[in-house]
């Protein structure tokens, strides 16, 4: 299974099956928050549909078609980091990350992000990597930008959150400009 120790406290790990209370209790705790930008918010209504995006996340990472990770901050789940569907023939992938708002402003997603990042581009050969942010989630930007990706452009209503379209943020960051 995929696991990465970042740092002393923190490291990412994938999740499985026996997460799916404990990631759902952190939805339900900082539920009013998360609604804000993420569109499946609303529709994780129990600990079943956690357990059933984990399936599904296991699934795609068998498959090596996805990879989801959940974020340890000391033994304490604080998150996650995880692709969209990656696209083979163009070696390129959306990454996306949330995090509890308890565990904000430690550069935890930072961090999270980069490690992940680093295993897409090395162990993935990947070459491509896009984050895609509501142009009002200010933070997500600042994660993107504190990792180096470029502002390729704004895509008008393009992302639904809290039931209203908003304008997204392109960011991207090609494997030759990672390390450079």
């Amino acid at each position: 299974m995929f696991r990465a120790c970042i740092r002393p406290d923190l490291d990412l790990r994938i999740l499985e099956e026996r997460h799916a209370e404990t990631v759902f209790a952190l939805i339900q705790q900082d539920r009013a928050y998360l609604r804000q930008w993420l569109p499946w918010v609303d529709a994780t209504e129990t600990p079943a549909d956690t357990l059933a995006f984990i399936r599904s996340a296991l699934e795609k990472f068998a498959a090596s078609s996805a990879v989801t990770a959940g974020i340890w901050h000391r033994d304490e789940f604080a998150g996650v980091v995880g692709t969209h569907e990656i696209l083979r023939l163009t070696r390129r992938v959306e990454l996306g990350y949330w995090i509890g708002e308890s565990f904000q402003g430690r550069g935890l997603v930072t961090d999270a992000c980069r490690a992940m990042i680093t295993h897409l581009f090395e162990d993935r050969d990947l070459n491509r990597v896009e984050i895609h942010c509501s142009v009002s989630n200010l933070k997500s930007a600042a994660v993107a930008r504190r990792l180096g990706f470029e502002l390729e452009g704004t895509l008008r209503d393009s992302t639904l959150a809290g039931n209203r379209l908003h304008d997204a943020y392109v960011f991207g960051m090609l494997k030759k400009d990672w390390h450079a």
